[in-house]
């Protein structure tokens, strides 16, 4: 009896590239990020050659607009960088590999911008925000008293938050 062997077209995803698009788009979808960007990542990863847009879509069967948009964020974060390839006119990619630039990309790209945000907001609440001295009474002092109590934890999370977050980036490069 002959033996069957496999024929991989030059587009379907070996076991081992599937096996580490896999570890990456669990890792985006814990983060509340697209699978599509996972399975870029992954790929790019996985893959040994820089790889061109259209390469990746066709070996993910991603839409151009998916791969767009996932190149996109994924430079913005650092997490790719484009290889030039002399005699190809294509634009080419390549993953960081690097731990300590991965997160600080996504902490400095993704995570600042909300810090800034949760800063702003938390310093623009006051206790009239909470019905303290709304017409017909305010609240009670006891309420008063929980609800600044809590407001102070709030803003004392946020500055914690500012000065962990980058430490958490140079720990884990």
């Amino acid at each position: 009896m002959a033996q069957e062997t496999a024929i991989q077209s030059p587009s379907a995803l070996s076991v081992g590239e599937t096996e580490v698009v896999a570890i990456f788009v669990q890792m985006t979808q814990v983060l509340g990020l697209p699978k599509s960007l996972g399975e870029i990542y992954g790929l790019l990863f996985a893959t040994p050659q820089p790889l061109a847009f259209q390469e990746i879509a066709d070996r993910l069967s991603l839409s151009k607009g998916s791969v767009s948009q996932g190149l996109r964020f994924l430079r913005s974060v650092g997490a790719i960088k484009p290889v030039i390839i002399p005699g190809d006119r294509r634009e080419f990619f390549e993953p960081e590999t690097e731990l300590r630039a991965l997160v600080s990309g996504f902490l400095k790209e993704r995570l600042n911008p909300q810090l800034e945000t949760w800063a702003a907001r938390t310093k623009a609440l006051r206790m009239e925000d909470f019905g303290a001295t709304t017409e017909g009474g305010s609240l009670p002092n006891k309420d008063r008293v929980t609800l600044e109590n809590r407001l102070d934890k709030l803003s004392s999370w946020q500055k914690r938050a500012n000065l962990v977050l980058p430490m958490i980036g140079k720990l884990l490069g």
